[in-house]
């Protein structure tokens, strides 16, 4: 992490101690797929798809480290292509061992500081999707929006009947923004 990550993070939510954030590497893939797996709430995607993720995506994504170097949470996102600025957060995850320390949090900041420092356009917007009833997803990104100034737009996505395996709870977007000027993402 180079000293303006270091600031940037310091500067939202303060880190659990002995905890940091980093950018993921494919070595974290099948690290990162198991806490998808127990979080129980998430849609588990292939343990191929994570390492891909960790490799093609690494830049719009965050990994929580623990004193061992070892991954207790990630966030995955992407800059949608036809929104440069934009940034959709795929999945938010935290070992169970590590939740309810404010950790999902801090990694939801991190990484859009890092994201708004790193990239040509800086997002002002972040997307994401949530089911009906996913209490913690809900206020994780309410909150994230009032830290940031901004407001919280929600329409159905997708409806349950579109997806073919028909098990399906409908995915809500949630549009937060556009971000104050003190927010990371404005700058």
């Amino acid at each position: 992490m180079t000293a303006a990550h270091a600031d940037l993070q310091a500067e939202f939510l303060e880190m659990p101690e002995g905890l940091r954030i980093d950018r993921p590497e494919v070595a974290d893939g099948a690290a990162l797929w198991r806490i998808a797996k127990d979080s129980r709430t998430l849609d588990l995607n292939s343990s191929y798809s994570y390492l891909l993720w960790c490799r093609d995506f690494a830049g719009t994504s965050a990994v929580a480290r623990d004193e061992e170097g070892t991954p207790v949470g990630f966030v995955t996102g992407y800059i949608r292509p036809e929104r440069p600025r934009t940034l959709l957060v795929w999945q938010v995850a935290v070992d169970g061992a590590y939740r309810g320390r404010g950790l999902a949090a801090a990694l939801l900041d991190g990484l859009t500081a890092r994201v708004a420092e790193e990239s040509e356009h800086a997002p002002t917007t972040v997307e994401t999707t949530i089911t009906p009833g996913n209490t913690a997803s809900e206020r994780l990104f309410t909150s994230y929006a009032r830290r940031h100034g901004a407001t919280v737009e929600r329409e159905v996505l997708f409806q349950a009947g579109q997806f073919p395996d028909g098990t399906h709870d409908p995915e809500v977007l949630y549009r937060i923004g556009p971000l104050s000027p003190a927010s990371p993402l404005s700058r």
